[in-house]
């Protein structure tokens, strides 16, 4: 609906500058609420309108700002025109912007703002997404947490403004490090355990447990399989060896090494989807390094077809990337040994996708040391003649100080969810307001994994930042917690009533707090391109804080109960509108609303 108001002001703006409207509500932005003072609703930049041409200079910046604002007429909707310093405010009929706003919300609520007509300029497609994809045969880490709903959001972003989304998770499950650990296995493991504790197991060894201080509790943790094979790999060559041997075999597919490999990934995937469960995530194919073992043959024929690949002094297999071709920068893609790498793998993996899925964009999400990785694999496709590459990116984020220990010891994702739950739990007794739910533990995870995401979510994607408990969980503040009373409390001033909410008179809504309010929704779609333009989930974050701070203060200014039956009934409307959006947006967040807590 904000686009009827865009084209609105858009349609006075071409009568004064003689162009063509289509072009100018691309130019055409909501304000931002100021909770100081009131703001006009429509806004335009001087500037901008200067560089597409729209308008001509006369004189300075602000000489044309007011000679332009002149210009423009106001009618039924544009109430008045208002020059600022380089900017033109427009300030809108608010019994119409109620009126049009609420009716819209009221009959397409899973369409606002997604449908806007300014979202037609982004591309709609097939859109591929690769994330969370951890290593087989070990505990889901937490370190994977920001991959799994990083990519939850932009998988759910990209739907929600009509892409088609394939989402894949692509797990490690071969490369040199199974060889480390089938060899590990070899020598450490147990059949009798592997069967009856299969991931347990692979975390125990004959090293005694000890324990780390974490997040404020104690967190045993036993070095696995994985971590003692590898550190006997540092100073034993004979390590070393038996696990480049035990990856020979796999790569020759020997029967023995591939049923160890087979089990230990049946066994992972079937954990990791519980994990996923409770995160709320899915996936529509489980892919992995070993699905392409077979393709990267083909690929490396291709490549010294091209005369792309060369042999380099120690005998491994590598592709020039530089831009003088002097080897100044180079991809390796075969050992000396003749077995492959993960790049190897990856440039099968994008190979064979764009035949399976014919994607028009491909986006995968990994943290940020593996930016060179991507922008080696980017590179060797565009070298293969492959254009499409152009349209793949790579979503990079930065590490989470707090949720990792010294190394060899491990905090596994189960761990978190454990202890947001728990602590969520026992912060719902302590508070006088939480309500008798049917089942307090899943509420509790569900705001528990809320407070995570929107901790997670709130600055740069690509920054580090310093996890705190006592902060992430706080029920006041800009935090996932409060982003789920907000939403709870409005569903319970929803439940209380008696009738169907129908508003015929929007007259009520003409004061200071409804409007801020009724502003503050036009800018969903605005919001939602942001998102969708840099992938970064803060902009919805902030403007879904920003409206809970908004309904907040409209939940005491805004009494429903004791008003009359058109003012009671105009409020609900507002309060059911801001609902569906909070809903909304919250959803494409990767967070679960609740109804009670």
């Amino acid at each position: 609906m904000a686009c009827f108001f865009r084209r609105s002001a858009a349609l006075q703006l071409a009568k004064a500058c003689g162009q063509n409207e289509e072009t100018l509500i691309p130019l055409i932005s909501v304000a931002p609420v100021n909770k100081k003072q009131s703001v006009a609703d429509l806004r335009v930049s001087v500037s901008h309108l200067l560089q597409s041409g729209a308008v001509r200079p006369d004189g300075d910046l602000q000489n044309t700002t007011h000679t332009l604002a002149r210009q423009i007429r106001t009618d039924a909707v544009v109430e008045e025109i208002i020059p600022g310093r380089g900017v033109i405010h427009f300030r809108l009929n608010k019994l119409l912007l109620a009126q049009k706003l609420l009716d819209q919300l009221r009959s397409d609520p899973d369409g606002f703002g997604v449908k806007s007509e300014i979202l037609r300029q982004l591309r709609v497609g097939r859109t591929l997404v690769e994330f969370s994809s951890p290593n087989i045969a070990k505990k889901f880490h937490a370190g994977h947490l920001r991959s799994t709903i990083i990519g939850n959001f932009i998988a759910n972003l990209k739907k929600a403004l009509g892409n088609e989304v394939i989402r894949v998770n692509y797990l490690g499950d071969w490369g040199m490090q199974f060889g480390l650990l089938g060899s590990g296995f070899e020598r450490f493991g147990s059949q009798e355990k592997l069967r009856t504790q299969p991931l347990e197991h692979l975390f125990e060894s004959s090293v005694g447990g000890c324990c780390v201080y974490l997040y404020g509790s104690a967190v045993c943790v036993r070095p696995q399989v994985y971590v003692q094979v590898n550190r006997e790999a540092e100073s034993d060559a004979s390590v070393r060896s038996a696990a480049a041997h035990f990856f020979r075999r796999l790569e020759q597919s020997e029967e023995q090494a591939l049923e160890l490999w087979r089990h230990f990934r049946e066994i992972t995937i079937h954990e990791y989807k519980r994990i996923y469960q409770r995160l709320g995530v899915e996936f529509d194919h489980y892919s992995g390094e070993s699905f392409h073992r077979a393709e990267t043959q083909t690929v490396l024929d291709e490549l010294r077809s091209r005369c792309l690949l060369k042999t380099s002094q120690k005998g491994t297999g590598v592709v020039d990337l530089s831009d003088k071709g002097d080897m100044s920068n180079y991809a390796t893609l075969v050992r000396s040994d003749g077995t492959s790498l993960y790049i190897t793998r990856d440039v099968a993996a994008a190979l064979d996708r764009k035949q399976r899925f014919s994607f028009d964009e491909m986006i995968y999400v990994t943290d940020k040391s593996q930016t060179m990785h991507f922008q080696q694999l980017f590179r060797i496709l565009q070298a293969m003649g492959h254009q499409w590459a152009g349209s793949c990116h790579h979503v990079a984020f930065g590490l989470v100080q707090g949720m990792s220990t010294r190394r060899g010891e491990v905090l596994f994702l189960e761990d978190v969810l454990e202890e947001a739950q728990s602590r969520m739990i026992h912060n719902m007794r302590q508070s006088r307001t939480s309500k008798e739910l049917e089942d307090p533990e899943l509420t509790a995870e569900r705001i528990g994994i809320s407070a995570l995401i929107v901790q997670d979510f709130k600055g740069p994607l690509i920054s580090d930042y310093r996890f705190e408990w006592d902060k992430v969980l706080q029920a006041q503040g800009d935090t996932g917690v409060f982003l789920q009373y907000t939403h709870a409390r409005l569903c319970s001033l929803l439940r209380q009533q008696d009738c169907e909410i129908s508003c015929s008179d929007f007259s009520p809504l003409t004061d200071s707090r409804s409007v801020s309010l009724l502003q503050h929704l036009l800018r969903y779609d605005e919001v939602l391109l942001q998102c969708a333009t840099d992938l970064q989930p803060k902009h919805l974050v902030n403007f879904l804080m920003t409206l809970s701070h908004l309904v907040a203060s409209a939940h005491r200014e805004l009494p429903v109960k004791g008003s009359s039956e058109a003012v009671a009934q105009a409020r609900l409307c507002l309060f059911s509108s801001v609902h569906s959006v909070l809903a909304n947006g919250m959803r494409i967040l990767g967070i679960t609303p609740v109804d009670k807590m």
